[in-house]
This record gives C-alpha cells, sequence and structure tokens, in this order.
C-alpha cells in the first residue's frame, strides 16, 4: 500500500467520510481524538464504527489517559475497514499492549521522543508519525524545522525495523505550496509520508512523495550500467553500491 498521504476526517462528520475515501488520499483516518469536541465522543464513535462497514481506515483514538480510550476500542474491534490505530501522544510502550496492531504512534512530546526506541520497538507498531504542532507545545517551541526531532524518528524506525515514518501537518490549510515544500523537507529527511488536514493538501504532498521524471531517469541509467566492478561513473558522478541501492529503491517508488 502506497502510504504518502494521510487524510485526519473529524468522526463526528459523517458527510465527509465519503468524500475523503474518494479524495486521492493514500490512507485516511478517521479521527475520534482533537477534531472531536467532548460532548460529540460518543456520536462520533458510533458514526466510525457504523462507517467502517464500508470504508477502510485508520482510526485515530483518544489517549490512554481519557475516560474515552476504551470505549474506542471496544467500538472498532473488528470492523472490517479498520486498517489500524493511531494512538496520540504515545510516550511509552505499556501504553500500548492493550491495542492489537496495527499501531501508528504520534510522537508528540519530549517524552515520547525520549522513549522512540522502545516505542517503535513493540511488536503491534508498525509506524511512528510525528506530531509537530503538540510537540512545539510540549517543549515551548516556536520553531517548527525540529530537525533533531524529525530526524530521530527516521533512525528510530531504521534502527527496529519498522516502515518508515510519517510526518507531520502543515497548519495553513488555504497554502498547498507550503504542504508541498513541507512534504518535499519531510522526505529529503528520510520520511515516507505526510499527514494532511484538508483535501486540498493531498495532490502536492503525494506528488512530493514520488520521484520525479528526473530521479527516475538518472536511477535508470545507474541500474542499465551497474556491473560488478563495484563502482561506475553515471553522468560524471562517482556511482556506488549505496547509491546504485538508492536507484533501485527510487525505481521500486515509481
Amino acid at each position: 500500500m502506497r502510504a504518502r498521504s494521510w487524510l485526519f476526517t473529524p468522526g463526528d462528520r459523517q458527510d465527509r467520510f465519503a468524500k475523503a475515501a474518494a479524495s486521492g488520499a493514500d490512507v485516511g483516518i478517521l479521527d475520534l481524538e482533537d477534531a472531536v469536541a467532548p460532548e460529540h465522543k460518543p456520536a462520533a464513535r458510533a458514526a466510525v464504527a457504523e462507517a467502517l462497514i464500508r470504508h477502510r481506515a485508520y482510526v485515530r483514538i483518544n489517549g490512554a489517559d481519557t475516560p474515552w480510550h476504551d470505549d474506542d476500542l471496544a467500538a472498532i474491534a473488528d470492523r472490517p475497514g479498520l486498517l489500524g490505530v493511531m494512538v496520540p501522544k504515545a510516550e511509552t510502550p505499556n501504553a500500548l499492549d492493550a491495542i492489537a496492531g496495527p499501531v501508528v504512534a504520534l510522537v508528540e512530546t519530549a517524552a515520547g521522543l525520549e522513549n522512540a526506541s522502545l516505542i517503535a520497538a513493540h511488536p503491534n507498531v508498525v509506524r511512528l508519525a510525528f506530531g509537530n504542532v503538540d510537540f512545539g507545545l510540549d517543549i515551548g517551541a516556536a520553531d517548527e524545522e525540529f530537525v533533531y526531532a524529525r530526524s530521530r524518528l527516521v533512525v528510530v524506525s531504521r534502527a527496529q525495523g519498522i516502515a518508515v515514518p510519517i510526518d507531520g501537518v502543515t497548519t495553513d490549510l488555504d497554502d498547498p505550496a507550503q504542504a508541498a515544500a513541507d512534504a518535499r523537507r519531510a522526505r529529503r529527511l528520510g520520511f515516507g509520508g505526510k499527514l494532511c488536514l484538508h483535501p486540498r493538501q493531498i495532490a502536492p504532498v503525494n506528488q512530493a512523495f514520488t520521484p520525479t521524471a528526473a530521479e527516475l531517469a538518472w536511477a535508470r541509467r545507474v541500474v542499465e550500467k551497474a556491473d560488478e566492478r563495484g563502482v561506475i561513473r553515471v553522468d560524471g558522478q562517482m556511482i556506488d553500491k549505496p547509491r546504485l541501492e538508492l536507484a533501485r529503491r527510487l525505481l521500486d517508488e515509481s
């Protein structure tokens, strides 16, 4: 499954479920957490459980420290369309024990980042995702680059042998160019996808995580010239085993 764009849809907006499924996002997330007011949680939970009969999606549940967590899990258990559970503010692996996989763990706090390796090692976790907005709030930083935090999630994911992580959101909903720029930065850092808040962000995010024609042409030249000598020359550049592997990965992603 391609997993470049991950689109959130509020769980209490049934009118948007079908539109989200047809939006072109690689992965849909029906949200029971931040997008739903406390008084609407029960109705949203019921709507999401019903939607998972017709639609395939991840569900972002409420955290283990909230009164809605257990009911969320019970409502979506064994639903045919459930792709997995997105767990907010993941800080320790112990909080994931009661959740059947696959789990996408949202790292949104300093404690979560500190324990990222332990979280990624949990047997039910298939990916990490970066909650950049809550992370900035937690550490009291206005800078949204967070290169250290992002790079740590990439390195931890690789070290634990799970899928490449998902980058956080772009909060400007009216500027697709900003979403595209943020997605390109995430890809350069080693992320494989990005969380989206609005359907207009999907196309630029998908494009940013798709190899360009120039990248694919380079990769084909490299693979065509590869031999057993170990090091070759392509377009005036030295191509050794790591760059040959990069070329093959680009072709696999196309």
